[in-house]
């Protein structure tokens, strides 16, 4: 018996009448991408820590990429991708270009947030999220109008199913900003692997996913990095640890709520179908009116109203800035996607850890003991191994 080809294949002989064979799209065509985030816990898995950033806040900037389970995905994109001549022609430096752009982009967000909160001092964290997100919008909604991306159309069935993810994400946003105040960013990147360790449970509690033993090995040394790192970290602030507590909760509360919501979302869509830009559209948008009332409500509108940084064409273009890059997160991690392997893709976002820990450090004169370093460098190691133990446990499965 031959064997089907996969891609476009239209027989000569087929009888008129019958059905041709369908032709067979990439799921990050057809929508099958927002699988992806389905399964971010972030900045995702969306990914933290990123979507996740999913995100990694890609997706949502919160979120880093070892949070994503990417490898059933992955192998679904590889065998449904087209093998005839729809295939777009390969550019031979595509990986190594996409890979440099997603790293680059994910690390600046971080740092440049950084610079903004303490570099300047700029002490209204909402107001800074609130203007990304607007920034978000006009291009997402610019690009959109424009047939360049497609988006989903926001309706309220879609609105109504998708504030409490909304209130979650906006929650998870803030903390995250509150904590980046305070926190030095390598300490901040470790401490953020407790929501990988609060997602694995709220997975096996609520949806009784069973993980490997490699992969609650690598929690377990997540949490004891987190804690030596916290103890030896000489600019240890409580307020800021706090914050940044209450942000692993929220940004694993986002990933299990996205898990239950995605399905009813979907079905909220005119297409069936939820895109990644989309939800970005959608989570950026729904974010305004709610970033409004939380500036009145923490009175950050007189502290707007006063500082002189509002009066520096310089502070403007890098909170532009920040926004853009938040932004670019979602367009370089879905172009570094289709061009690589998910194996890649997730220990490419655990390895870039690594260098923004050590940007932070130096670019920020953190004061650190040889205690707290190797902390932060077991930290990164054990994040690395439970992206690899993740990604082997899926294969296995």
């Amino acid at each position: 018996m031959r064997n089907p080809q996969l891609g476009i294949h239209v027989d000569p002989g087929t009888p008129p009448g019958r059905k041709a064979p369908e032709i067979t799209t990439s799921p990050l065509m057809n929508g099958e991408k927002s699988k992806l985030w389905d399964q971010i816990g972030g900045q995702s898995s969306l990914a933290s820590p990123m979507r996740r950033e999913i995100g990694n806040r890609s997706m949502m900037r919160s979120f880093s990429a070892d949070e994503i389970d990417l490898e059933d995905l992955k192998t679904s994109k590889d065998k449904d991708r087209p093998s005839g001549s729809l295939r777009l022609p390969k550019i031979q430096n595509h990986s190594l270009l996409s890979g440099l752009a997603y790293c680059i982009a994910s690390c600046s967000m971080i740092l440049v947030n950084k610079f903004v909160l303490s570099g300047y001092g700029f002490n209204a964290g909402i107001s800074l999220m609130l203007y990304q997100n607007i920034v978000s919008v006009i291009i997402v909604s610019t690009l959109s109008l424009s047939g360049v991306i497609p988006t989903e159309p926001l309706t309220w069935k879609l609105i109504k199913v998708w504030l409490p993810v909304n209130i979650i994400f906006v929650g998870m946003l803030i903390t995250s900003m509150f904590s980046l105040k305070y926190i030095n960013v390598a300490m901040l990147t470790i401490l953020k692997n407790v929501a990988n360790v609060l997602t694995a449970s709220g997975e096996t509690y609520f949806f009784k996913k069973q993980h490997d033993r490699q992969v609650w090995i690598s929690l377990t040394l997540m949490i004891i990095s987190a804690i030596a790192g916290g103890i030896t970290d000489l600019s240890f602030h409580a307020v800021g640890y706090t914050w940044q507590i209450v942000n692993c909760i929220l940004t694993a509360s986002y990933s299990l709520t996205l898990r239950h919501v995605m399905d009813s979302a979907k079905e909220a869509t005119r297409s069936g179908n939820l895109n990644e830009l989309s939800m970005v559209l959608l989570n950026s948008v729904l974010s305004l009116p709610l970033g409004f009332i939380l500036v009145l409500a923490f009175n950050e509108a007189e502290y707007l109203l006063e500082t002189p940084l509002l009066r520096m064409p310089m502070f403007w273009l890098v909170i532009t800035a920040s926004g853009v890059l938040g932004l670019a997160i979602s367009f370089t991690s879905m172009w570094f996607l289709r061009q690589t392997s998910a194996t890649t893709y997730s220990l490419v976002g655990s390895l870039n850890k690594i260098p923004l820990s050590i940007s932070g450090i130096l670019l920020f004169k953190v004061h650190t003991s040889m205690q707290n370093s190797i902390s932060i460098l077991f930290g990164l190691l054990a994040g690395v191994f439970f992206a690899r133990a993740k990604l082997r446990g899926n294969s296995q499965s």
